[in-house]
């Protein structure tokens, strides 16, 4: 059959993705980006927030058109929404075929050979896949992903995560080396690991500073060009000095924490149930900053959270101007039906919360106008990712203080030497700066490039539709 996905969200719906497109393929099955042209089609899902939840709604129906107008006798919902509504879709979307879990990606053949109905299959534990489970990627070749660990313990009271990811979990340490050292090996440049919580990895295990582990294991990978590691979404007080000084030491480790704060204020963050305040960031971004010299630091925060007051506000905003951030996500608060925070009074109304927002952002373009303009004249490793989608007059690249599909870019508008690559590393020259992006010259320079082995599906990332 040929199968069409379209999947939504985050990383680690994506990586949830490949793993379902990895099974289909193995089983021999095709997978297309053209929906008139697809005998399946599956929609994994997102339903963090009220704007993703919309989004897959739109997703879904717009997909089902297929069966009306293409050749589709197959829509299969899987992901976050399924976890959540799963008895409302069954009742009100009859163009729905088949509903996936997120703990039940093993069913994702059964579902598209209609060998029996999986909306009707009995749950079989928590889903984790290993580094043996057919994957087939859908990012550019130079950059992937790895899941980790699935779930999360935390109590946060706005977050809903747990509810359909299950308790925490940690894929095997040789599991994820194993994983790691086949992608170096097709050519992958930079690994980014991912999990609803890195800097819990191997605590169910019983390993003391487990991340660390990992990345010291990771770093020593031996490749014939440099590489990147990177590990997103770090919890607070799980930054340990042993993780600080691993990512010190190794060069490939690249110097990035991501580290979603979500408030300063100690009223707000003790009704999410996160603990600590303001001054206790500080002290911990100081110490990174020490240890890990040049390193960029990223974080997010949430405005309107129920209670929050203007006062509290004021003393987020203090917060950012002090900390000097190098990268800052601003979310407006959901009011998730599911989660504990719903029953929170103090609800904020919905200009208030724009106006939050808007005057966050507006406080970190300054700051990051300002460390952007101090890097003129800098000359910068970048990672090559190709022709600018924009403009197919300037090419586009990252820093290894940039994460991919997150933060902001590096254009390159002129070039000294050898036609750039895709997946290459080189040096840059800073020669202009935005807000949030980047300008330069690409030296000259050779780059030690590994030939690149294709994988099972080397047109993997055109096979996909990431929105």
């Amino acid at each position: 059959m040929k199968v069409g996905f379209v999947s939504l969200g985050c990383p680690k719906n994506l990586v949830d993705s490949e793993v379902m497109m990895g099974q289909l393929t193995a089983r021999g099955h095709e997978l297309t980006n053209h929906p008139d042209q697809a005998d399946v089609l599956v929609v994994n899902t997102c339903s963090f927030i009220d704007p993703a939840k919309k989004e897959s709604i739109d997703t879904i129906l717009e997909m089902a058109e297929y069966k009306r107008v293409g050749r589709a006798k197959k829509l299969i919902v899987a992901g976050c929404l399924v976890e959540r509504y799963r008895g409302d879709i069954r009742k009100d979307m009859p163009e729905v075929d088949a509903l996936i879990g997120t703990n039940e990606l093993d069913k994702v053949v059964a579902a598209c050979e209609g060998m029996e109905d999986t909306s009707a299959m009995p749950e079989n534990g928590l889903y984790l896949y290993s580094e043996l489970t057919p994957r087939v990627l859908a990012t550019p070749k130079h950059f992937a992903y790895i899941k980790i660990a699935e779930g999360c313990d935390h109590p946060c009271t706005f977050c809903v995560i747990p509810q359909y990811r299950g308790s925490f979990r940690s894929r095997r340490f040789e599991s994820v080396v194993s994983e790691a050292t086949r992608l170096f090996s097709q050519g992958v440049r930079e690994i980014n690991l991912i999990g609803q919580d890195t800097t819990c990895y191997g605590e169910d295990f019983g390993l003391k500073d487990g991340l660390a582990q990992l990345l010291g294991r990771l770093a020593q990978i031996e490749t014939p060009q440099p590489k990147w590691v990177r590990f997103l979404y770090a919890y607070p007080n799980k930054v340990t000095q042993k993780l600080l000084d691993t990512i010190a030491e190794h060069e490939s480790l690249v110097k990035y924490i991501d580290m979603p704060l979500q408030h300063a204020s100690a009223n707000v963050l003790k009704r999410m149930k996160r603990g600590a305040n303001g001054d206790i960031f500080l002290k911990l971004i100081e110490r990174i900053r020490k240890t890990i010299p040049g390193v960029a630091i990223r974080t997010s925060f949430i405005a309107g959270f129920p209670g929050e007051t203007d006062a509290d506000f004021d003393e987020l905003c203090q917060f950012v101007e002090a900390a000097r951030l190098d990268r800052l996500g601003v979310f407006s608060y959901s009011d998730e039906d599911t989660s504990k925070s719903h029953a929170l009074d103090g609800k904020v109304d919905g200009r208030t919360i724009n106006n939050r927002k808007r005057r966050l952002m507006a406080i970190q373009r300054k700051i990051s106008r300002a460390k952007n303009k101090s890097l003129v004249g800098h000359e910068v490793d970048v990672l090559v990712e190709g022709l600018s989608p924009d403009t197919d007059l300037l090419w586009q690249a990252r820093m290894s203080t940039q994460a991919p599909e997150i933060d902001g870019v590096v254009l390159i508008n002129d070039v000294e030497g050898g036609e750039p690559q895709p997946g290459q590393m080189r040096k840059l020259r800073i020669t202009e700066t935005h807000d949030y992006d980047i300008i330069g010259t690409l030296l000259a320079g050779d780059d030690r490039q590994l030939p690149f082995m294709p994988m099972s599906n080397p047109a993997a990332s055109q096979l996909i539709q990431i929105l």
